[in-house]
């Protein structure tokens, strides 16, 4: 990097530092004033100008407002109070902010729900937060129906939309209810300490856990991000992410909401559509995840590829292969990567656009956002302490784990670390005399590298989880799934690399009885796991290797992954075409591998 890029690069992340601390400084200050308070000052700010909005509706500032006022109202006539839980399963809409926004007024917290699991998964997430009531999408009521038998607690559905199933429908219930604000005689006592919503994430292992989002996080997250992407009221930001996912449920909403911008919102990512959604509302700004990036590059040219006034996308994932030709094809001025985890306190930026980096810390910022990356051994899946106990933080470019010093200083709010719903998962994220005896600091689970100048790149997720299609999965959970079903003795899940993909997929190694029916197999795993989890690959093995402590080994089967000339098992492909399990041969491989076998 010449001395002209360091001093341009230095520039950049100066600027953006004092825009966000700007930004971000003043919430925790102001412990009385939560969400809600921030909606009202932007529906006056901004009253009639168009919020979010999809293809068929759209809401103003007031109209928001006003919709989430009625769903306050709503809550507190069924009886939710300060502390107590609504989930709600909804796809992409402007409904689902006027959900939420309504719901944490009263007190209540929104569990956002993922919207690709059924049965003892889904009842799970809803089981673990104590739901009270649940809102259901219409065409999400079957999904529903078969959590519904394993519920605790009897929660009741309400349906969003029109439906033949006979229950109460939410949209029919509001109708009683103005969009008058609440008095303040009314409400309870909220500060920013509250928690506000429960977003799930898997995890390293185990079913997905309720990560606490409280109303400084959702104000800081927001106010941040907008800050970060420099936003204007003259903005709009493309959303295809799923709303239950921190990125395009806060973020990218928050990036718009924040400046007095706008947000359209699409149910599903189509590459085939993107650009032509972006050119027809005149969208400014998109997020992305990596995978959705290289569908773009791999889908065919668009005219609107080059039409549009997109100033700026910024997401997670965009790898280094592809940076550099996703830029230029589409023209986009300013590409903003970054990182963060929904409940984590770990958050880098990459504000000069340096390919492959998802953040950078200066030295002279290190006081101020506390992350280190310390030593750690991936057979053994434990960090490396020296013989005084402590951790070894890495050198320059050495592989470890990236974590970040937990505070409870009103004075740096960004290290808090609040958990999640289970006291047990929030422990195990926290790592303890890490430099020092009795500190605190949170284990983000992925593995990373920092070169001389603080850039960061992501190596890895450590463990049992691994990423594939934008969703983290847990291979323990898709392991208990194979293991329920007759003939499966043993099964090992592991993530592979496949040419040309973003993340790993799905591999899972069994040992099986010999009449194993693999056409059943399939369609056990259709009904019980979300399309993403369902292995792509099985290998068929007469034993799993176990370490001395019984684990399984993992390290070995990821390096062969499914070539059939290193592995001397059968391997069985889970072809999307045919619907079934066919036998994968070399010349099967070639074809994944070159992309000409659509995953």
């Amino acid at each position: 990097m010449g001395l002209i890029e360091r001093l341009r690069s230095e520039y950049l992340y100066a600027a953006g530092a004092l825009r966000i601390l700007r930004r971000v400084t003043p919430i925790a200050r102001n412990r009385t004033r939560t969400f809600p308070d921030v909606l009202d000052d932007l529906a006056a700010q901004h009253a009639d100008s168009v919020a979010i909005l999809d293809e068929s509706r759209s809401l103003t500032y007031r109209g928001l407002l006003a919709r989430s006022n009625q769903y306050a109202q709503w809550a507190r006539a069924a009886g939710i109070g300060k502390g107590d839980t609504v989930a709600l399963l909804l796809s992409n809409q402007p409904e689902y902010l006027a959900v939420w926004m309504g719901i944490i007024r009263v007190g209540g917290i929104c569990a956002l729900l993922n919207t690709n699991l059924t049965g003892a998964a889904l009842a799970h997430c809803i089981n673990i937060v104590g739901a009270r009531h649940v809102i259901v999408g219409a065409e999400l009521i079957g999904a529903y129906e078969t959590a519904e038998p394993l519920l605790t607690g009897g929660p009741q559905a309400w349906v969003s939309g029109r439906t033949a199933s006979g229950r109460e429908r939410i949209d029919y219930a509001l109708e009683q209810f103005t969009g008058e604000a609440l008095p303040r005689s009314e409400l309870p006592g909220l500060t920013i300490d509250d928690p506000a919503l429960y977003i799930y994430t898997s995890g390293t292992t185990g079913l997905p856990k309720a990560a606490v989002i409280n109303h400084y996080r959702i104000q800081a997250i927001m106010a941040g991000f907008a800050a970060l992407c420099n936003s204007k009221a003259s903005d709009r930001i493309y959303v295809a992410q799923p709303m239950y996912h921190t990125a395009g449920g806060v973020i990218a909403p928050g990036i718009a909401l924040m400046a007095g911008g706008s947000c359209f919102v699409r149910e599903k990512f189509s590459a085939r559509q993107f650009w032509d959604d972006i050119v027809a509302h005149d969208c400014t700004m998109f997020q992305y995840i990596g995978e959705l990036c290289r569908y773009l590059l791999n889908a065919p040219t668009n005219p609107n590829e080059s039409r549009h006034k997109i100033r700026l996308c910024n997401g997670n994932g965009l790898r280094p292969d592809i940076w550099m030709d996703f830029k230029t094809r589409f023209r986009i001025p300013q590409i903003i990567e970054w990182y963060a985890a929904t409940e984590g306190n770990v958050t880098l930026f990459n504000l000069d656009g340096k390919p492959g980096a998802v953040g950078r810390i200066p030295k002279w910022l290190e006081r101020r956002f506390m992350t280190k990356i310390v030593r750690f051994d991936v057979e053994s899946e434990k960090v490396v302490r020296g013989a005084d106990g402590f951790c070894i933080e890495c050198g320059p470019d050495e592989v470890g784990e990236a974590i970040g010093r937990i505070l409870i200083d009103p004075k740096a709010p960004a290290q808090r670390f609040d958990g999640y719903a289970d006291p047990k998962e929030t422990e195990r994220k926290v790592l303890r005399d890490v430099f020092e005896k009795g500190d605190a600091w949170f284990r983000t689970g992925d593995l990373m590298r920092k070169d001389r100048l603080g850039y960061f790149y992501f190596v890895d997720r450590i463990g049992d989880t691994f990423r594939w299609k934008g969703e983290n999965v847990s291979t323990s959970e898709v392991a208990e799934t194979i293991t329920v079903f007759p003939g499966i003795r043993e099964a090992n899940v592991y993530g592979v690399t496949v040419d040309g993909q973003d993340g790993r997929a799905g591999m899972a190694a069994v040992v099986a009885d010999e009449d194993l029916d693999l056409g059943a197999l399939r369609e056990h795993l259709t009904a019980r796991l979300p399309s993403y989890a369902r292995p792509l690959f099985l290998r068929i093995r007469k034993e799993i290797e176990v370490t001395g402590t019984f684990k399984q080994k993992k390290v070995e089967l990821r390096a062969e992954g499914f070539d059939p000339d290193r592995v001397g098992d059968d391997i069985y492909f889970n072809d999307p075409t045919t619907e079934r399990f066919v036998r994968l041969d070399r010349d099967l491989y070639r074809r994944i591998q070159s992309g000409d076998v659509r995953l």
